[in-house]
């Protein structure tokens, strides 16, 4: 299965829009885990594996594989690691974390 791009049609979006795209992408088992796990520096796919609790070595391999197209993520001596997109996004990221935590808390 082909990485969602803009332009071409996604969930939520027949033509593609980027934000639909991007939260496609995201919104894939374990995307944003990985992200979150690479966003303090390289990891080795075993550091990675150990860090994502029950990750399949199979889904881990793909979400990478879909990362590292998106130019999310990219290997390196060190291991894999965030892009300069990936690290941008990561940055964008942060406040929905903290609007997570706000909202986890009213609806409990």
């Amino acid at each position: 299965m082909a990485i969602p791009k803009p332009g071409k049609p996604v969930r939520g979006s027949t033509t593609g829009a980027p934000l639909m795209a991007v939260f496609d992408l995201l919104g894939r088992r374990w995307a944003m885990g990985v992200v979150w796990q690479l966003s303090d520096g390289p990891r080795s796919f075993s550091e990675l594996q150990s860090r994502c609790d029950s990750i399949s070595p199979t889904i881990l391999s793909t979400r990478i594989k879909d990362l590292a197209e998106a130019k999310i993520l990219e290997r390196t001596l060190d291991g894999y690691q965030l892009t300069k997109t990936g690290e941008e996004l990561f940055v964008i990221l942060e406040p929905f974390r903290d609007w997570a935590l706000r909202w986890a808390k009213a609806v409990r």
